[in-house]
């Protein structure tokens, strides 16, 4: 055995004694936030912060914020399906350029008639403004010619409501335009306002005006074949049932101001059917064109003033802009190839079925015969006759007044068309006569 100390059993010395090591508070605290067990909805842990609301769900209040983004997208995107299908306008393409040509459109003031006006000067028509106010109309000439670049672009006085007023515009228009290749019937109106005359009034700006200038323009669209007659329609046509035995009557209140403008827009179907029938083969025409619901002032003109701040943000948002209005009509004038189509009803640039009431032929025909007589046409001033007879004048004026309150005979000399044999004279006579007092039926 070797020598020293001797080998006593083994024993373990344990190490110095340390202090306890005790997570800090802050440490505390963030594992209080996150308990082992889940709570109850609304129930506090200690320190007064909320109970956590189990595994996969999330606060109220983020839910509901979910919620409403959901319904917001939902909305936006209901939004865009109506306006790309039922107010955004297609564009209308048809011919480009319209050097050396003429076109009239009616209430080009403001609008869709405005509008209309403009993509015409673009392309370069000569184009005459037809409005009832010299200094709108004025107005209007000028901006236009200065956006479209063309300085083609004049104002002619027209007031629908006075037939002495549309005799006076084709007499001044045939002896100062040697062409008329296209004419736009856009003026119109949607209530009386204030005016109360002895005859309808929404029935003679809408259709008995347009039916008066259209006849007597007539001859000088033969002339520059081809050419068209494109008459601003709506779809209230639909809802309209031409009375012929009251057709001339006196409109008063706004519910027989909503029935008679529907009859004048069924109106302005017939006319454009029936004017069809009447010009087969000779080389003019004629369309009816719906522009779509459209943000103008026709509707909202007479809307009492306190409602329109509430209609103005509603309108921007569901209605088409003027120049989207103008393209079913501008479609109508300008698309080749649409010949056969004559007297069909446009809407959106493509051909649209009408009602039984907007396609009968009878009817169409009974109202060709009461607008001759509502415009006072006689047969000397027929534009589909070769007689030359000489009627006296006679009648009193419209009871709005004209600047023209007596008219000459218009002799306006011209080649004849070689598909027009009833304008085989050189010479057409035009008979103006003074405008007869309007008869209520």
């Amino acid at each position: 055995m070797p020598r020293g100390r001797s080998q006593g059993p083994r024993t373990h010395t344990p190490l110095p004694c340390l202090p306890p090591v005790f997570p800090s508070t802050s440490a505390f605290r963030r594992s209080s936030r996150r308990p082992s067990k889940p709570v109850r909805a609304g129930r506090q842990l200690p320190g007064g912060d909320p109970g956590w609301h189990g595994p996969g769900r999330e606060p109220e209040g983020a839910a509901g914020m979910e919620a409403l983004l959901l319904g917001a997208g939902l909305l936006l995107g209901a939004y865009v399906l109506v306006y790309y299908n039922l107010v955004k306008a297609p564009p209308c393409g048809g011919i480009l350029s319209l050097r050396g040509r003429t076109a009239v459109v009616t209430g080009a003031n403001s609008g869709i008639g405005k509008m209309t006006a403009l993509e015409l000067a673009r392309r370069g028509a000569r184009v005459v403004l037809a409005c009832r106010s010299r200094e709108r109309g004025e107005a209007a000439a000028f901006d236009l010619r200065q956006e479209s670049g063309n300085n083609e672009v004049i104002f002619m006085a027209l007031d629908l409501a006075s037939l002495a007023s549309v005799r006076a515009f084709a007499t001044a228009f045939l002896r100062s335009e040697p062409r008329l290749d296209i004419l736009i019937h856009n003026a119109g109106i949607s209530s009386c306002g204030q005016t109360r005359e002895p005859f309808n009034l929404l029935l003679r700006v809408n259709h008995i005006g347009p039916f008066l200038l259209t006849h007597l323009l007539l001859p000088r669209l033969k002339t520059c074949t081809p050419s068209r007659v494109v008459v601003v329609a709506s779809a209230a046509h639909r809802r309209g049932r031409l009375d012929f035995t009251r057709l001339d009557r006196p409109v008063v209140g706004w519910q027989q101001e909503l029935r008679a403008y529907a009859d004048s827009k069924l109106a302005n179907v017939l006319f454009a059917r029936e004017l069809a029938t009447q010009l087969e083969g000779t080389g003019v025409t004629c369309y009816a064109a719906h522009p779509g619901p459209v943000n103008s002032d026709l509707f909202l003109r007479h809307v009492p003033g306190w409602l329109r701040p509430l209609l103005h943000p509603l309108a921007w948002l569901v209605l088409r802009t003027p120049g989207g209005g103008a393209q079913t009509p501008l479609y109508c004038a300008l698309q080749e190839g649409i010949e056969p189509l004559s007297g069909r009803y446009f809407a959106n640039c493509h051909v649209e079925e009408v009602p039984p009431a907007a396609r009968d032929d009878r009817a169409a025909h009974r109202l060709w015969e009461a607008s001759k007589r509502l415009a006072g046409l006689g047969l000397g001033e027929d534009a589909e006759s070769d007689e030359d007879p000489h009627p006296e004048d006679s009648g009193t004026p419209s009871s709005l007044s004209s600047p023209h309150p007596e008219e000459p005979t218009v002799s306006e000399p011209y080649p004849s068309p070689q598909n027009s044999p009833d304008l085989s004279k050189v010479t057409h006579r035009i008979w103006v006569k003074a405008e007869p007092e309007p008869q209520a039926s």
